[in-house]
C-alpha cells in the first residue's frame, strides 16, 4: 500500500493537464464544426446530403490511425501544404500540440455533427415557421429558436465528442507523437509504460481515466434525464 501511495504521490500530472487541455479546445471547434456542418447538410439536396454525410462522417468509421495517416500526408513539413504552413506562417502541426488538438476535432467531430443533425431533424418545422412570420431572420432564428430547442440533442453530443477527444490515442500518436510533457497524453502514457512493463504506473493512469469517464457518463444520463423528466414512463 506504502508504494502505491509512494507511487501516486511522484506522478507526474502533465498527460491528464495535456488531455484536458487537448479535449476543451478540441470540443470547442468540434461543436461549432459540427453544428455548422449538420445545418449545411439539412438545407442541401438528396444526392448531396448523402456524400457530404459520409465523407464527414468517415474519421468515426475509419480506424483513427488511418485517419492520422492522412493528416500526417497533408500537414508534414515534407509536403507542399505543411511546407506552406512552416515556411510563411511558422505554423507546425507535426509533434506539437496543435497536431494533439487537429487529431483530436477530426476524431471526434462525427459525433458532434451526428447528434447535432439529429437533434435537428426532430425539431418542430412550426416553430421556424412562427418565427418567420414574426419577421425573425434566419440567423436569429437559428441561434434563438433552432439551437435551443435542440439543446439536450446538442448537450450529449458535446459531452460525447469531449470523451472521444480526451481518450484520442491513434491519430494523435502518429501525428502529434508522444512528448512527455508537451503531446504525452494519458493514452499514450498508459501504452508507453505497459510496454516498458509498468503496470502500477499503466493501473493508476486507467483508474485515472475511468474516473473521468464515470463522470462524464454520470453527467450525460443527467443531461438525458432532464430532456425526459415531463415524460411518463411505461
Amino acid at each position: 500500500m506504502d508504494d502505491w501511495m509512494e507511487l501516486f504521490q511522484s506522478l507526474d500530472w502533465s498527460p491528464l493537464w495535456i488531455s484536458l487541455k487537448t479535449g476543451i479546445v478540441a470540443t470547442i471547434f468540434s461543436f461549432f464544426l459540427g453544428i455548422f456542418a449538420a445545418r449545411k447538410v439539412l438545407k442541401a439536396g438528396k444526392k448531396t446530403r448523402a456524400v457530404l454525410d459520409g465523407i464527414l462522417t468517415l474519421p468515426m468509421v475509419l480506424p483513427p490511425t488511418v485517419a492520422g495517416f492522412f493528416l500526417l500526408l497533408i500537414f508534414s513539413t515534407r509536403r507542399p501544404f505543411g511546407a506552406l504552413l512552416y515556411d510563411n506562417f511558422d505554423i507546425k502541426v507535426v509533434q506539437t500540440w496543435l497536431g494533439c488538438i487537429l487529431a483530436a476535432t477530426v476524431i471526434s467531430f462525427p459525433l458532434m455533427y451526428r447528434n447535432a443533425r439529429a437533434a435537428f431533424e426532430q425539431l418542430d418545422v412550426n416553430l421556424v415557421y412562427a418565427a418567420r412570420t414574426l419577421g425573425m431572420s434566419e440567423t436569429k432564428i437559428f441561434w434563438k429558436v433552432i439551437v435551443p430547442t435542440a439543446g439536450p440533442g446538442i448537450a450529449s453530443g458535446t459531452i460525447l465528442t469531449f470523451a472521444r477527444a480526451l481518450g484520442e490515442y491513434g491519430a494523435t500518436s502518429m501525428l502529434a507523437g508522444n512528448i512527455p510533457g508537451k503531446t504525452g497524453t494519458i493514452s499514450q502514457k498508459i501504452a508507453m509504460v505497459i510496454q516498458d512493463g509498468n503496470y502500477a504506473l499503466a493501473g493508476i493512469w486507467v483508474l485515472v481515466i475511468m474516473l473521468i469517464a464515470f463522470g462524464i457518463i454520470a453527467v450525460m444520463n443527467l443531461v438525458a434525464g432532464s430532456r425526459s423528466k415531463d415524460t411518463k414512463r411505461w
